[in-house]
């Protein structure tokens, strides 16, 4: 018993004994391990202050930048083999250009497809397949579901387009939209109901629209087949979500405008001498189709400096809203740029801002939502273009002040619309 009490004691020493000596060793390392830190921030420290002294010296030879701009506009950014600048910060590239979307003065046809009932294919249209209006959850309204295979959507009637106009819709393309779908404008002298042709009549414009592209194909039938083409993978349509789509023909010039920005512009992409009279939609070998609606094809680019200052009134289409909303939408942008550069242009101008609605709805909530919206285009004014409040004064007129008959969706589009008139 007692020999076991002591080899049991002498065990116990020497897990002592070792564990003294592992603190030892812990404690020595630990103590190089930190002397080896200070000496590492020590010649760091001394490398940054041999560092500051070379860049400040080469700084003598370098000119300075002038008054007014930063190292990198002249060109005096330090640069690595890697293109990127030396600093904490690196500055991404940035282009600005100008977003030149203002719609013009005149609504030649709108089609919202809120005289058709939902399920039913709409009144003026014909198919070679099917198609329906539906409600969507994401957004109000009456929306034509271009639901057939291998089909085209042709509205009936022919429309008188100008020269120079511009074309807008909005579109809802599902979570399948895969290949895209193709607006097609053309020039059709037989004034066939449905033309299910590749190319439609004697001269006319492809315009595909996809979630990876746009595609833009002037084609002409009575003579040079050639085809004039456009393509751009600038801000494509997104899926699920409402695209604006904005389109516009001046002569031969294609533009189209999307996600607030400029996504194409083709000097040449339609054939000399074309008037279009037709519209419709079409696809082949399409993933799945999307949802269509409002419509809408204006005249372009109205006179804004003139209207406002020489006849005293402006009444533009080019600020728009959501139903029930009242603040602008983002393709009101080129509008209230036009509106403000008058309006710096002329320090001296004075103008009433004047909300006008449909009579759709509850007379005394339209007053109210005119009122509001013409509030909101002030606000955009004073805060996003500099404007000064005491130049401006808004009225909300509500649906009291018509300029057509509230019979059509046409003529219900007229009359929703914005004022501004000198005072």
């Amino acid at each position: 018993m007692k020999s076991h009490f002591l080899f049991m004691l002498l065990i116990f020493s020497a897990g002592i004994a070792a564990a003294q000596i592992n603190v030892r060793d812990k404690v020595k390392s630990n103590v190089l391990q930190r002397a080896g830190q200070r000496l590492d921030e020590a010649v760091d420290k001394g490398i940054d202050v041999l560092e500051g002294e070379v860049v400040k010296e080469a700084g003598k030879n370098k000119k300075p930048a002038p008054a007014g701009s930063s190292a990198e506009e002249n060109g005096n950014a330090d640069s690595g083999f890697d293109g990127k600048s030396s600093g904490t910060q690196e500055e991404p590239l940035k282009a600005t250009g100008r977003y030149d979307f203002v719609p013009g003065d005149k609504i030649l046809f709108f089609e919202d497809f809120s005289q058709d009932a939902p399920g039913d294919f709409p009144a003026l249209w014909t198919t070679n397949s099917s198609g329906e209006i539906n409600s969507l959850n994401i957004a109000p309204g009456h929306w034509f579901y271009l639901n057939g295979e291998d089909a085209v959507y042709n509205y009936t009637r022919d429309i008188d387009f100008p020269s120079n106009f511009i074309l807008e819709f909005d579109l809802v393309p599902d979570d399948e939209y895969a290949y895209g779908i193709t607006l097609t404008l053309y020039e059709d002298a037989s004034h066939r109901e449905l033309n299910d042709d590749l190319y439609p009549g004697d001269r006319g414009l492809h315009i595909r629209i996809d979630d990876e592209v746009w595609e833009t194909k002037g084609y002409n039938n009575l003579g040079d087949n050639d085809w004039i083409t456009g393509e751009s993978t600038r801000g494509t349509v997104s899926k699920s979500v409402v695209n604006h789509v904005i389109i516009w023909i001046q002569n031969r010039r294609v533009r189209i405008y999307h996600g607030g920005m400029k996504t194409l512009d083709m000097p040449t992409n339609i054939y000399q001498g074309t008037k279009f009279n037709r519209l419709r939609f079409s696809g082949w070998d399409s993933g799945s189709w999307p949802f269509v609606s409002n419509i809408k094809i204006t005249t372009a680019s109205p006179d804004t400096r003139s209207k406002l200052i020489t006849e005293g009134r402006l009444v533009t289409y080019g600020i728009v809203f959501d139903v029930n909303k009242a603040d602008p939408k983002p393709e009101s942008e080129g509008t209230l740029q036009e509106i403000a550069g008058v309006l710096k242009e002329n320090p001296a101008l004075r103008v009433k801002i004047v909300g006008h609605t449909d009579s759709d709805g509850d007379e005394k909530i339209n007053l109210d939502l005119s009122g509001r919206r013409a509030a909101s285009v002030k606000n955009a004014l004073v805060k996003i273009y500099g404007i000064d409040a005491s130049r401006l004064e808004t009225e909300g007129a509500g649906e009291s002040k018509p300029l057509v008959a509230n019979d059509t969706p046409v003529n219900k589009a007229q009359n929703r619309r914005v004022e501004f008139i000198c005072l």
